[in-house]
């Protein structure tokens, strides 16, 4: 019973911290099974739709090359980078790989790109650039290369997600 009572209590904190808090931020509304996670504590001056964290384990990672890694559960990894990318560079990595062969885009836009790849079997990807204020940024899916690759439905999801995010503007954040 008390480590039923305990893992609800570490719920119901986690949610609280993931969904901003604040009346201020309630004005996003988050899609069916997603959380807005405020990322201005990371130095990043915008929310982000992740995936429920109560029956999920979220991890949040600034890496030493400046990225931040997000990871919830199994079906969310997403690595935001302060700089845009070249997307013309890597459509032509992407259509040049040997062994990760392209198959198609699922989305191709100014700005981002989803695609369909395979090694063994079907591989999904993205990558997607937005300006934030005056700051570039690129997001795209974090590869597990001890794990299976994303699914078509989650790499759609994160898709989603970056291109969702909403910038916080000063008056949100006191």
């Amino acid at each position: 019973m008390r480590k039923t009572l305990v893992t609800l209590m570490s719920a119901t904190i986690l949610t609280g911290m993931v969904s901003c808090g604040g009346k201020k931020n309630e004005e996003i509304a988050a899609p069916q099974g997603m959380h807005v996670l405020n990322l201005n504590r990371f130095g990043k001056p915008f929310t982000i739709f992740v995936p429920d964290t109560v029956a999920n384990k979220m991890e949040i990672v600034e890496q030493s090359n400046g990225s931040l890694d997000i990871r919830v559960g199994k079906t969310f990894a997403i690595s935001i980078n302060e700089q845009a990318a070249d997307i013309e560079l890597r459509k032509q990595d992407i259509k040049g790989d040997e062994i990760n062969k392209f198959k198609s885009y699922l989305a191709e836009e100014p700005n981002a790109i989803m695609w369909e790849s395979e090694i063994v079997q079907p591989e999904f990807h993205f990558l997607i650039n937005q300006k934030i204020g005056t700051t570039d940024y690129s997001f795209e899916d974090l590869r597990d290369t001890e794990a299976n690759a994303l699914g078509k439905d989650a790499i759609q999801r994160m898709f989603d997600s970056a291109k969702n995010i909403k910038e916080i503007h000063k008056e949100q954040n006191s």
